[in-house]
């Protein structure tokens, strides 16, 4: 940590990824593990000395699986599910070989594993979101091995005689995940998003949490800060004042949380499907206490990844019923399996080197070459469909043309399925989104990845994150020009990125055309509450003055001075 302190009273601004307020002083997450010198050799004994290091990766496992249980043991089933995936990590066959060849080149033990988590990490990084946002889990293995093998401290949360706010780079799973909350009163960290397992672990536990928030790490160990987790801000030094104030504040907004219960609409009456994103069976129950009105985004591919073969048809069909039970009369519009890119398979490897993964083969264009696996899921999804009273809805991944639709809508016809849609992702795709509109029943505007190809700015590149913001004009013109060409065809139009869970870029959504939103659970009852303070028309201005601004920051600023019920809500 740097020797210069953050001014006092300074405000910084992160993502806030998990509602609510906590104030105390900063505790910062141990010092990174050094590493190992780049020329360090073993003595000769390279079999003792793989032993040596598949010790430490076995051990550091095992300290993981009892993490896992220990958060089970007290209800966090996110945290056990988190922490067990760890687990198989440090336990990768693959690693294990990496790590063997390098020491039989001659590297020490830690060097070793250093070099080959070194590898691995750089394919997570370079893959998209999805999976770089494990960069962290991966890394916080590595730490623990090279630890056991130097022989210095274990990376990990300090101790404290009071409550606290958990100041790090980044955190890892095997920390938050056995964190007590009457401790931690809120995380804040330079790194990570809104998929990050610091964000998930944070809202599963309740506490208040801001990610991706600059200079963070340069506070002072001790210096009282006070966290708000739903406005993304830390306050430097507050006054008791400004404490009371906010927690005064944040109560006053649960108990408008409460309240704000019903189906999602505008204050006048425009009604605007609130729907949650889910990746399977777990997180159903979250979205019902959360009152989703059904799913927007059923992400398939938790039932793919880190697999050697496919999930078979029945345990396909099983995972698909139980969401669609869950929702009776409701819409769940499943995403068909997106894998290449930042969610490669071992089972559907691309045909060849991808310099740029996420311009290569992924998504539909994946399928295309694998017409078995669609076929298979797109059959599983009927059958589970078959005797519920959902309304099931089956769109494609990363489609570009009506040709691409044309296709999709085929073969949802040839399963069984009545209600294709695709996904619009690709600036192709939202510019002709006329000629999709005529294959497809609905859209479903995928925020994340329009604006990262919109703006040419990959997600994970920090130094790009002003390009990577989803209130980027161009992004906004863009969706306005789907959202006209399904109204004008008379088809539907959601947003299931996670611009939909921003309050104010909830209500610029509506007011551009947008006719649902889909989002984590957790952020449901803020959007609800925000639409339920504004009328259409508000929307729509805010929405026009957000395309007219030059800039994201201009644009977030000229909707937010339109929608004057934000205020209510704190934000």
């Amino acid at each position: 940590m740097p020797d210069a302190a953050v001014p006092a009273a300074r405000l910084l601004r992160g993502a806030g990824v998990s509602p609510g307020v906590g104030a105390g002083p900063v505790r910062v997450v141990a010092g990174a593990v050094p590493e190992p010198p780049a020329g360090a050799r073993h003595g000769g004994d390279a079999e003792a000395e793989r032993a040596t290091a598949l010790a430490a990766l076995d051990a550091v496992a095992a300290d993981l699986e009892a993490r896992a249980a220990r958060a089970a043991d007290a209800g966090n089933t996110d945290g056990r599910d988190v922490l067990n995936a760890q687990a198989l990590m440090a336990r990768d066959p693959g690693l294990a070989d990496a790590v063997a060849d390098k020491i039989g080149a001659g590297a020490a033990a830690a060097r070793a594993v250093f070099e080959a988590f070194g590898a691995y990490r750089e394919l997570l990084a370079g893959a998209g979101e999805y999976l770089a946002a494990r960069v962290a889990d991966l890394d916080d293995i590595r730490d623990r091995a090279v630890a056991r093998l130097l022989g210095v401290p274990m990376p990990g949360v300090p101790e404290s005689d009071e409550p606290f706010v958990l100041v790090a780079r980044d955190l890892a799973p095997a920390d938050t995940a056995v964190l007590d909350p009457a401790m931690v009163v809120a995380f804040v960290t330079l790194e990570g998003g809104p998929t990050s397992h610091t964000a998930i672990l944070a809202r599963t536990m309740g506490v208040p949490a801001v990610v991706a928030c600059p200079g963070c790490t340069e506070i002072a160990e001790g210096t009282r800060v006070l966290v708000d987790g739903a406005a993304g801000t830390v306050r430097i030094d507050p006054s008791d004042e400004q404490v009371r104030a906010a927690r005064d504040a944040a109560a006053a907004r649960a108990a408008i949380l409460e309240s704000a219960t019903g189906p999602g609409a505008t204050k006048d009456g425009h009604a605007v499907p609130l729907l949650a994103n889910v990746g399977g069976p777990q997180d159903v129950a979250a979205a019902v206490a959360n009152g989703a009105e059904g799913v927007g985004l059923y992400r398939t591919e938790f039932l793919f990844l880190d697999r050697a073969a496919p999930p078979s048809a029945a345990e396909q069909e099983d995972a698909y019923r139980k969401v669609l039970e869950a929702f009776p009369k409701g819409r769940v519009v499943v995403r068909t399996l997106d894998a290449g890119a930042d969610k490669p398979l071992a089972f559907l490897p691309p045909p060849g080197e991808e310099p740029n993964p996420a311009l290569g083969e992924r998504g539909l264009r994946m399928l295309r070459n694998h017409p078995e696996v669609l076929a298979e899921q797109l059959g599983a999804l009927a059958r589970a469909a078959a005797g519920t009273t959902a309304r099931l809805e089956v769109m494609a991944p990363m489609v570009t043309d009506a040709e691409e639709a044309a296709f999709f809508a085929r073969a949802c016809r040839d399963a069984g399925i009545d209600h294709p849609g695709v996904m619009i992702e690709v600036p192709a795709a939202a510019l002709r989104a006329r000629d999709l509109a005529a294959e497809a029943e609905f859209f479903s505007i995928g925020t994340n990845d329009l604006t990262q190809y919109a703006c040419a700015a990959d997600r994970q590149v920090g130094g790009l994150a002003h390009l990577q913001d989803p209130w980027q004009p161009a992004v906004l013109d863009l969706v306005a020009v789907a959202a006209q060409a399904a109204a004008d065809a008379g088809r539907p139009c959601g947003v299931c990125g996670e611009a939909g869970g921003d309050p104010a870029l909830a209500c610029v959504l509506v007011g551009l055309g947008v006719t649902s939103l889909s989002m984590g659970a957790p952020s449901l009852p803020l959007v609800r509450a925000a639409l339920a303070r504004h009328t259409l028309d508000q929307c729509r201005r805010a929405a026009d003055a957000a395309r007219r601004a030059r800039t994201a920051q201009l644009a977030r600023e000229s909707a937010r001075a339109l929608l004057p019920g934000l205020a209510e809500l704190g934000l």
